[in-house]
């Protein structure tokens, strides 16, 4: 007779929450529900007189009726404009069009299957959580590039695509904060930073790289947390999940035939002449793909350009290797594979749309703002020593994170607390950002209202079909709270040990 082995405490722990998750409406709904919540809270708090004073404006926090007749007849008139403006869709759709034309005409397969002959496969997860972290230097790409291929990968490689999800979730989402690479977040952060320091010292200066070192050493902390929570607690917990999705068109590990060698090889060629180019037009100082002569901020051309550079660094190659290869007869083979593509993205049109509704309900209502201030009024309220309060900015920032999910809009509201009252503690302001940076990035991957949180879970459903956001959650918990409690300490005691968090060593001002 075998006996049956019992599951542990933490295996017991994700199986509830997943039981629990799974039984909650669908993400659309859960976001309808969300958006007429908001209505009724706003109505009920609009008339109460809150102490709460907005830093952006001087202002004190009003929360905005939203059911009267003029917030309704709005509400109804800009539906529209308020879907198709809703950020995430155009960086999905866009860029999902470039990969289609890659995918479908071979490209992708081909490029998958030369590099898993040359990664083994022991070091599969640190490099998909490596690139994942690296994928934030183009914005959002992680999301519709990363994730995705990383459940790919795992397949071809025979292993579970849900746990190369996983692992590539959090890196991109997960890790936000952690990269050696600096991107357009660090000085978008970086000027609240400095206007908030300079309401006690007028002339601060702050680096715009001022977490450059730490967020740095921060990326192989989440690669082996993220590669050790993947290959022995994620992966072991998903080999009872079969795969019932449709996974006929996805890479298969044989040989690669002297066509496809050749196809890709050009493709490939195509695309670093492409490369090449753009290099080339952004080298020089007066580039009109420059803002001021700069080009790692978010005014620059080119950085607001990242999303159609995706669609062509894909769409291009994939069309080239289509046409040599044979995979694409006519241009009509092209747009087919572009139209294929969308249709794998009708399930997320529909959950967007309630989601750009309630994330403009919940900005209009000043509900998140509200939340924020309040919580970091407590926080200086409670006059903790210091490393206690550092602690408690990276717990409030997660746990605001669930609600308001812009890393920028929280911090508009967060930083001109938190820097002038650590800075009088004798706390840098750029030790305020990096443990700001670490509870925002912590608990992204665990919150449904994210808005890329569903096109996730439309990932894992082409291979899971009854994956719900339940399933997703019961995942990537284990990563949130290593990430949170781990990279927490980890920060303190980086600044313990007097390590420099920014270009330069931060200095500690004067108590008082």
């Amino acid at each position: 007779m075998t006996e049956t082995t019992k599951p542990g405490a933490v295996a017991r722990f994700l199986n509830a929450v997943e039981r629990v998750g799974n039984k909650l409406p669908d993400p659309a709904i859960i976001f309808l529900f969300a958006l007429l919540l908001i209505w009724v809270l706003s109505w009920a708090l609009s008339g109460v007189d809150f102490s709460a004073v907005d830093p952006r404006t001087s202002a004190p926090i009003i929360i905005n009726n939203l059911l009267t007749g003029d917030a309704l007849a709005n509400f109804l008139s800009t539906m529209v404009t308020t879907f198709t403006g809703f950020a995430p869709l155009g960086v999905v759709l866009v860029a999902m069009m470039g990969v289609g034309v890659a995918e479908h005409s071979g490209y992708i397969n081909t490029a998958i299957k030369l590099m898993l002959r040359r990664t083994p496969k022991a070091l599969l997860t640190p490099t998909i959580i490596l690139v994942a972290i690296v994928s934030h230097t183009a914005t959002d790409a992680g999301y519709v590039l990363v994730i995705p291929l990383a459940g790919v990968i795992y397949y071809a490689m025979g292993r579970h695509p849900l746990a190369g999800i996983a692992a590539a979730f959090a890196g991109v989402s997960g890790g936000f904060s952690a990269n050696f690479v600096p991107s357009g977040i660090d000085p978008l952060l970086q000027s609240f930073t400095q206007s908030a320091a300079q309401i006690i010292q007028p002339d601060m200066a702050v680096n715009p790289l001022n977490n450059w070192f730490f967020t740095s050493v921060s990326s192989l902390f989440i690669i082996l947390v993220g590669w050790y929570i993947t290959d022995k607690i994620i992966e072991p917990r998903l080999k009872s999940t079969k795969l019932d999705g449709d996974t006929e068109d996805l890479p298969k590990l044989d040989e690669i035939s002297s066509t496809e060698r050749k196809s890709f090889y050009i493709a490939s060629i195509v695309m670093l002449i492409g490369i090449a180019l753009l290099i080339w037009a952004a080298w020089s100082e007066d580039s009109p793909l420059r803002y001021e002569g700069k080009l790692a901020v978010f005014q620059a051309p080119l950085m607001q350009s990242i999303v159609p550079l995706i669609f062509l660094l894909f769409w291009i190659p994939g069309a080239v290797y289509g046409f040599v290869s044979g995979t694409f007869k006519t241009t009509k083979d092209m747009i087919d594979a572009m139209t294929k593509a969308m249709e794998g993205m009708s399930y997320y049109l529909v959950m967007v749309f309630f989601c750009a509704l309630f994330v403009a309900a919940f900005g209009q209502s000043n509900l998140g703002a509200l939340m924020a201030i309040e919580g970091a009024e407590l926080l200086k309220a409670l006059a903790l020593p210091a490393g206690v309060t550092i602690v408690g900015i990276v717990m409030l920032t997660a746990f605001v994170n669930l609600f308001v999910g812009s890393a920028s809009g929280k911090w508009a509201l967060l930083a001109p607390i938190f820097v002038p009252m650590l800075m009088q503690l004798g706390i840098s302001p750029d030790l305020t950002q990096a443990a700001y940076r670490v509870g925002d990035s912590s608990s992204n991957i665990i919150t449904p209202l994210m808005p890329y949180f569903p096109l996730v879970v439309v990932y894992c459903q082409k291979y899971v079909k009854d994956t719900g956001v339940g399933t997703l959650i019961a995942l990537m918990i284990p990563f949130s709270i290593a990430f949170l409690i781990g990279w927490t300490l980890f920060l303190l005691a980086y600044w313990g040990l007097g390590f420099p968090l920014g270009l330069q060593a931060s200095y500690v001002y004067p108590a008082g």
